[in-house]
């Protein structure tokens, strides 16, 4: 993708960055990382830790061009990883730049993909690939992501965090069994991270798909699709549709996940509170504070400040 690939208008680019790269003085980049996002007025969250940066932010078109080439004056950062869309609305109100022990936490020492990695497959092949019988498709995302939109014929892990993968591997797959494995995530981190820690328990071929499903809905057309649904995304806009569009879904502040419109017409719902998904399980403590957040986030929307919707523990990618 070129710096100018999504047209300058007056949307804001989103734009998804990620690189693994080895970085032992990671630390000494978060505050000029963070000074020159602060002063561009680049919204969203970078990660950097020894293996790498990671991330989602938002801004105009010639500041996410200053931030690309910024980080490109490092020669390690020279072919970062990025996938763009577009947004109407500023979808992240904060500037972070946070230190990690992984940029995508798979819970498992010594796994390093700039040392082995998967083989990649770009879009176009991707089809052919997961029409292969003998070929092996795992969804590497978490049971809410895969549950509003997965490839055809995906294995679903039902993993809560990118941490179950590597339980539910070992205990569902033999690498003498199943000889061709294909992954695919959001952005393309978490599976091209897999796709290492699956080479060193002995799988054989091992392939994910470059840039993950945004670059596959960007580049392949949707009457060739092997897409259905949306695809979650970590930021305001819940899901974006084949198109990279926002979806019709929202989220619930109580506990995250993504509501359909038929959720929202269900008697569990009440916006900020609970959903059909979770309205069971809320304790009333639970409950009323999540009404006086809601109501701290209608003021703050009236005003045009950031929503305190709160950390969500499940943002890995």
């Amino acid at each position: 993708m070129t710096d100018k690939a999504v047209c300058a208008d007056d949307r804001y680019v989103v734009a998804a960055l990620y690189k693994f790269v080895s970085l032992p003085d990671y630390q000494d980049l978060r505050e000029p990382l963070l000074e020159f996002m602060q002063a561009h007025d680049i919204k969203g969250t970078l990660l950097l830790a020894e293996e790498g940066i990671n991330g989602t932010v938002a801004a105009r078109r010639e500041e996410i061009d200053a931030l690309l080439d910024w980080l490109r004056r490092d020669a390690r950062l020279e072919d970062i990883d990025r996938k763009e869309s577009l947004c109407d609305e500023r979808p992240f109100y904060r500037t972070k730049v946070k230190l990690k022990r992984e940029i995508v936490t798979l819970g498992v020492d010594g796994v390093d993909p700039n040392r082995r990695v998967g083989t990649y497959v770009e879009p176009a092949q991707w089809n052919a690939l997961i029409d292969d019988p003998e070929v092996l498709l795992i969804d590497t995302r978490n049971d809410y992501e895969v549950e509003i939109g997965s490839f055809e014929g995906a294995v679903d892990p039902h993993t809560k965090s990118f941490r179950d993968f590597p339980d539910y591997v070992s205990a569902h797959f033999d690498p003498a069994q199943h000889k061709k494995v294909a992954m695919f995530c959001t952005g393309g981190i978490r599976c091209e991270k897999a796709s290492s820690w699956m080479l060193e328990q002995g799988f054989e071929e091992v392939y994910h798909l470059r840039g993950g499903i945004l670059n596959y809905l960007e580049q392949v057309p949707e009457q060739h699709s092997k897409w259905h649904g949306d695809c979650f995304v970590f930021d305001n806009r819940v899901t974006v549709r084949h198109d990279l569009s926002e979806g019709d879904f929202e989220q619930c502040h109580a506990c995250r996940r993504p509501i359909s419109v038929e959720d929202r017409r269900s008697p569990h719902y009440e916006a900020g509170i609970s959903c059909p998904h979770c309205w069971h399980d809320l304790p009333e403590k639970t409950r009323a504070g999540a009404r006086e957040r809601q109501k701290q986030i209608e003021l703050a929307r009236a005003r045009g400040e950031p929503h305190p919707i709160g950390r969500d523990p499940r943002r890995e990618e």
